[in-house]
């Protein structure tokens, strides 16, 4: 009965440093997302699976490029996935199938070409400058993605974190990275 007892008493000590570990890391730093939808194609498929760091932004700004997992402003019980193309301040527009970001009025060049295709066509009218801790993001599928451009900013609030890792499929495994403009 005292081995019992003792093994139980082990398995309870494990079960207890386990969850002190695991526990404050999934709440506090990193989490899972799996992504739903064809929003981010061709970058990131329905299914995906991927690891969403969370402490990034409690150190830095959110950057441009960037993907990020957020709370819909518009329903926040759903988490969306999108890329960063405007930072608090700037003013975007979406005209003739293509994307103009103003800083200070003048035009920051935006290269797309690491995550779209040459052919990617941005659909849609929108003319909007960001205030203070708002973003524009969009799904990198412009022509089937849900995002700034139908429902406007994003608050920096809504964030929860950046995409840091996709984790399955397997065959797709690559810590993500920030494009360069």
């Amino acid at each position: 009965m005292k081995a019992i007892l003792s093994f139980l008493w082990e398995i309870v000590k494990i079960v207890v440093v386990a969850m002190a570990i695991v526990v404050p890391v999934r709440y506090f730093l990193f989490q899972p997302f799996l992504v739903r939808g064809q929003s981010m194609e061709p970058n990131f498929e329905n299914g995906d699976y991927l690891i969403i760091d969370e402490i990034s932004y409690r150190m830095r700004p959110p950057q441009r490029g960037e993907v990020i997992v957020f709370n819909y402003p518009q329903n926040p019980s759903q988490r969306f996935i999108k890329r960063i193309i405007g930072l608090p301040g700037e003013k975007v527009e979406v005209r003739e199938g293509r994307v103009f970001v103003y800083k200070d009025g003048r035009e920051i060049t935006l290269d797309e070409s690491g995550y779209l295709p040459q052919s990617a066509q941005t659909p849609g009218s929108v003319d909007l400058q960001l205030g203070s801790g708002e973003y524009f993001v969009m799904g990198d599928n412009r022509t089937f993605s849900l995002d700034s451009r139908s429902w406007g900013t994003l608050p920096e609030k809504e964030i929860i974190g950046r995409v840091y890792l996709r984790i399955l499929p397997f065959v797709a495994f690559a810590k993500i990275e920030v494009p360069a403009y």
